[in-house]
């Protein structure tokens, strides 16, 4: 990968993505930015499912639960005016680890379908578990009145301080799912993936394994959630749903399962599509010329054309944006 002879078009794409992140906030534009910076949070959500579920095969419908329990590790000590991001990155990645470990080591013990419907049954029990709790907003949420600050570095308070905080954690997930993947370990998880019962036949015990890789793939999302705490200044319990958690499925599919740039071009055509999508002339057509969208806002009902979207990936794009890039690139090279 890092032998740039020998890179594609994707990795290209990927690293001139990466360079436009990296110098976009010096434009000043403070909308596109705070878009970015969303777009680069969810990325390493994105990123930590794709660990599971492109290399591991590991399909969770639960996956929002370690965002909404890393948001709360910052908005809760926060309404104690305890803003030690220390403590809310400590908090984070403990409470991930260990939500990831009870609820993975019973999930585990299930395959398919079953797998997918008991990590949604714990996600919908986080969610809620958070809902009852009136102290802290219930299904209200909670307003996070101000950010981490990281003693003796300072706060990021500042919102490019924030986008540049958020990259960096991007750019490390990133490579520590390279070296993951690319690593005894993670032939262990794709080698499971492919043919569990050969990998348990030649003494690799794969549940370890897989709880491990679901363990470490709920601490890297935790980051996630902890950082979008600090960037939308306010959480609830809706963060943890399992239609987010079908959000983050889909991102990783448009961009490519199994891949280590399908989430950063999942999550990137995913925001902007819905940005953009929502506000089209056609849809304000639409919604102005029949009789009963009249009243409603242009971007309602956008995830009909999304969904109508998501259907011809599926069926044309195999592989996602990645997959598309290496097919392309192949035939033009």
């Amino acid at each position: 990968m890092f032998n740039i002879t020998q890179w594609s078009l994707k990795h290209w794409l990927a690293a001139a993505l990466l360079v436009f992140f990296a110098l976009f906030p010096l434009s000043g534009d403070l909308f596109y930015t705070s878009l970015l910076n969303r777009m680069i949070v969810m990325a390493i959500a994105v990123a930590s499912l794709n660990l599971i579920l492109g290399y591991g095969g590991m399909i969770s419908l639960g996956h929002a639960a370690f965002i909404g329990i890393g948001a709360y590790s910052v908005g809760i000590p926060a309404y104690y005016d305890i803003y030690n991001g220390w403590l809310h990155l400590a908090l984070a990645l403990i409470g991930c680890g260990l939500f990831a470990f009870v609820t993975g080591a019973i999930s585990l013990r299930t395959r398919g379908v079953h797998f997918i419907m008991i990590t949604m049954a714990f996600s919908q029990m986080a969610f809620f578990a958070f809902v009852s709790i009136e102290e802290y907003g219930g299904d209200d949420g909670l307003v996070v009145n101000g950010r981490s600050e990281f003693f003796p570095f300072g706060d990021i308070e500042n919102n490019v301080t924030l986008y540049y905080v958020s990259f960096i954690v991007l750019v490390a997930v990133l490579y520590l799912v390279y070296r993951l993947v690319n690593s005894r370990f993670g032939g262990v998880i794709q080698g499971a993936k492919a043919n569990e019962r050969r990998m348990r036949a030649i003494g690799h015990n794969t549940y370890k394994y897989q709880l491990t890789c679901y363990v470490i793939s709920g601490m890297m999302c935790g980051l996630a959630g902890a950082l979008m705490a600090n960037f939308s200044n306010f959480i609830s319990p809706d963060m943890m749903g399992w239609v987010r958690s079908g959000e983050l499925i889909f991102m990783v599919i448009l961009g490519g399962s199994g891949t280590l740039f399908g989430p950063l071009f999942g999550t990137g055509l995913y925001l902007l599509l819905e940005e953009f999508l929502s506000r089209s002339a056609l849809y304000t057509f639409v919604t102005e010329n029949i009789a009963f969208l009249n009243d409603a806002q242009p971007w309602v009902y956008w995830q009909l054309p999304f969904g109508i979207l998501l259907i011809l990936v599926v069926l044309y794009a195999r592989g996602g944006v990645d997959g598309f890039l290496s097919r392309w690139g192949s035939k033009n090279g």
